[in-house]
């Protein structure tokens, strides 16, 4: 267990993060661009790279996809407009619209941008078809399997909410509206192992032949996973994008049209870029446990009790001069909500798990680990908590890329009414 961040010793070290603290005040984000912009080359063999922006949808991040030629799946109007601000184009493929319904705003804009709709329901694909026939849709096909990290992130098989069932459904409502059929998606997880992954190439080849229809590009979906314990592997990207090189000249071949791979990351581009940062203002100590009570709750980061995830914790210390004469506790960390499922340091079905960290105290501080990936955008004001500032590491200088909210701010929505 260190008191330094452990990504980027060089960016993140004990001086670094004290002058952040000072500067911003706890808790808040921080983002490292250069881990963003290595995991974005480690991805480069593949044709077109499709960010899923809801894992990390702040518009400076999506700034550094548009800047290193990435393109965006945005999946909301929201997301949508986050895209066209950070300078992603909506007539060149930059932007592609995924979702299950087309809400009736939702909708007006992707028809006046022209933005392509990946479509996850025969609904979708009639709803655009009769105001805005030709449109370039995609078919989002849900291969009857999925996987992932945990039950809640699996977008595949038959409790899954996503995707088309029957794929050869969706070709006579294409054709009846002259929609253009650009091209297939499938995505089973997030999170998901290897083996999984290999499925979704054969089940891509499959109901590509089966439809038989010219499409310019296929998507592998994202799901790659990234390390958050210690123990976990680098997933081998060179292998993975074999695999389905080899799918894509051979629908190439088949179907008789030049195709292009697509590959949609959330995580693995932005997870092991960011850390939450939070002091610590309590330790207290039951007949069994001692709770280490943080100013960051699952308002912030919501993964450890939606999903039971890990995440690697680090102290650092507000006054240490020789970390190896600290003894080492069973601590659990929670936050400060008014909620006893707010604890940091849980097993996958929730149960708390204590962890071993350095002794700590009120004033020092707990750094969670590989937070850029569904830590911010799955922020809420729960407990009428202020959404917390992030800040971006980027062309070796700190800048602020959220300020924080004020309450006046949370409450101007409510006031005056």
């Amino acid at each position: 267990m260190q008191d330094t961040l452990n990504i980027s010793n060089k960016v993140l070290t004990r001086k670094n993060l004290i002058y952040l603290i000072k500067k911003y005040k706890t808790p808040l984000w921080v983002y490292n661009a250069d881990i963003i912009v290595k995991q974005i080359k480690k991805l480069k063999k593949f044709d077109i790279i499709r960010f899923a922006q809801k894992s990390c949808s702040n518009i400076h991040i999506l700034k550094i996809m548009k800047d290193n030629n990435i393109k965006i799946d945005a999946v909301s109007l929201g997301e949508i407009k986050r895209a066209l601000i950070a300078g992603f184009k909506p007539h060149n493929n930059d932007i592609v619209f995924t979702s299950d319904i087309l809400e009736k705003k939702v909708l007006k804009e992707v028809v006046r941008k022209k933005i392509p709709v990946n479509a996850g329901s025969i609904d979708m694909l009639h709803q655009l078809g009769k105001i805005s026939p030709k449109h370039p849709v995609w078919i989002r096909i849900n291969p009857k399997f999925g996987g992932g990290h945990h039950i809640k992130t699996n977008t595949g098989g038959d409790q899954s909410k996503h995707g088309i069932w029957n794929s050869m459904q969706a070709i006579p409502i294409i054709e009846k509206y002259n929609l253009n059929l650009i091209g297939l998606h499938i995505h089973i997880g997030s999170g998901v192992n290897l083996k999984n992954l290999y499925q979704v190439c054969e089940s891509m080849k499959n109901h590509a032949i089966k439809l038989n229809k010219k499409i310019q590009f296929i998507s592998a979906g994202g799901g790659l996973s990234i390390p958050y314990k210690p123990t976990d592997k680098e997933i081998n990207i060179n292998e993975y994008f074999q695999k389905w090189n080899s799918v894509k000249k051979q629908l190439t071949s088949t179907l008789n049209c030049p195709i292009k791979l697509e590959i949609e990351p959330g995580r693995f581009l932005v997870g092991q870029s960011g850390i939450l940062i939070a002091k610590v203002y309590s330790v207290k100590k039951t007949q069994k446990n001692i709770f280490v009570l943080i100013n960051a709750g699952f308002n912030d980061l919501m993964r450890p009790v939606l999903y039971g995830s890990y995440h690697e914790i680090t102290v650092l210390h507000k006054n240490i001069k020789d970390i190896q004469k600290i003894p080492l506790i069973r601590g659990i960390i929670a936050g400060p909500l008014c909620e006893s499922g707010d604890i940091f340091t849980v097993q996958e079905t929730g149960i708390i798990l204590p962890r071993n960290i350095p002794a700590v105290y009120p004033g020092d501080y707990i750094i969670i680990h590989n937070t850029g990936a569904y830590g911010s955008s799955m922020s809420s004001n729960y407990n009428s908590r202020p959404f917390i500032p992030e800040i971006l590491y980027e062309k070796k200088v700190f800048r602020l890329i959220r300020r924080r909210q004020t309450i006046k701010e949370m409450l101007s929505l409510e006031l005056p009414l």
